[in-house]
């Protein structure tokens, strides 16, 4: 029955969008609120699911080239495990050092281990980049983001 690589995924990811969908259905409501807190994860679960079923009836027959093109290299194991690491120490970090410490470090780092070599734009860009954010949920929204050591 499934024959094709775009099925399984479909299948998959139909499952994956199913539990977020019931998980979003437990977010608690809050009667105040015009846009209640649950919208926007039902939303990307229905998305998801949307997305999924039009990936299981997709027609498309993969190639060699496209199965060569999966194929992860040692080396982009090796990456991708690094990587890995970075978000879980950003992960544990965050509500220690604050986002804006944290995001800043790690877009910083993530970049210089990619392989981006210009590191006075990526300072830029990172500390830009997270005060921006910070600035946004923090004062534009009213959602306080952690903090950490800085007073503000």
């Amino acid at each position: 029955m499934l024959k094709r690589i775009n099925q399984k995924v479909a299948i998959i990811l139909a499952i994956v969008a199913g539990i977020y969908i019931i998980l979003s259905f437990n977010i608690p409501k809050y009667p105040n609120a015009i846009i209640d807190a649950d919208v926007l994860p039902k939303g990307l679960g229905f998305l998801l699911l949307f997305f999924a079923v039009l990936l299981f009836f997709d027609k498309n027959v993969e190639t060699e080239a496209e199965k060569q093109k999966r194929k992860i290299t040692k080396s982009n194991q090796l990456i991708l495990l690094v990587v890995l690491v970075f978000i879980l120490i950003y992960i544990s970090l965050l509500e220690i050092l604050g986002f804006l410490m944290m995001t800043t470090v790690f877009i910083f780092c993530c970049s210089l281990f990619l392989g981006y070599k210009k590191h006075i734009t990526n300072g830029i860009v990172s500390v830009v980049f997270s005060v921006v954010i910070y600035a946004l949920f923090n004062y534009l929204l009213r959602i306080n983001l952690p903090a950490g050591i800085i007073p503000f």
